[in-house]
């Protein structure tokens, strides 16, 4: 129903800055809760961000990183600023109609292939 494709991921040296975007397609996303989340090898998924009825961020990029959406195009993003070696994991954006708890992926509906994000030091 809905497909979510991820881009802009790359290397980049500490203190450098990337936007990546999620591009939806299928049908609007206008109303569904849209997040980032985030996972190294061997660890948990992590959430970063969310935007829906109200914007949330995880402590560790608050003041780093800002999430916004362009409904027209159906997109969401994510600029990333100030980065940091430990910002280094595959980034994948989420869409959920209705979150119960924003910070559990198994709230979420449909999921992106994911893009890396290397910070290098």
């Amino acid at each position: 129903q809905v497909q979510l494709v991820e881009s802009g991921g790359g290397l980049v040296q500490a203190g450098g800055s990337l936007r990546l975007s999620c591009a939806a397609s299928g049908r609007s996303v206008s109303s569904f809760v849209i997040s980032w989340f985030r996972q190294a090898p061997g660890l948990e998924r992590d959430f970063v961000a969310a935007s829906g009825s109200v914007t949330k961020y995880a402590d560790s990029v608050k003041g780093r990183f800002t999430i916004s959406r362009d409904r027209a195009k159906n997109t969401v993003y994510l600029q990333m600023n100030s980065l940091k070696p430990e910002d280094t994991a595959v980034y994948y954006c989420a869409a959920a109609l209705d979150a119960d708890s924003y910070l559990c992926p198994v709230e979420y509906d449909y999921w992106g292939q994911g893009t890396q994000v290397t910070v290098s030091s």
